[in-house]
């Protein structure tokens, strides 16, 4: 994978699903990697479905407290 500088950022903390997948399909449609902020519980089961869906690779990654976050790629 590649630095967190070569990724989109999405930041999605105060959003309750369906909206943090929204807006990693509307950032992954010109970005080729994207790091997703969350702190909807949904949210995780939600970058996956949509991931699998997609074709897209997905990873946890370390959060805070207070969020979680998501690596997506496209293969």
């Amino acid at each position: 994978m590649t630095s967190d500088a070569a990724a989109v950022i999405v930041d999605a903390r105060g959003m309750r699903c369906p909206w943090p997948a929204l807006r990693l399909a509307r950032a992954m449609r010109t970005a080729t990697e994207v790091l997703l902020i969350a702190d909807d519980p949904q949210a995780g089961r939600e970058v996956a479905a949509l991931a699998a869906e997609q074709g897209w690779r997905w990873s946890p990654e370390t959060g805070s407290a207070d969020a979680e976050q998501w690596r997506i790629c496209r293969d």
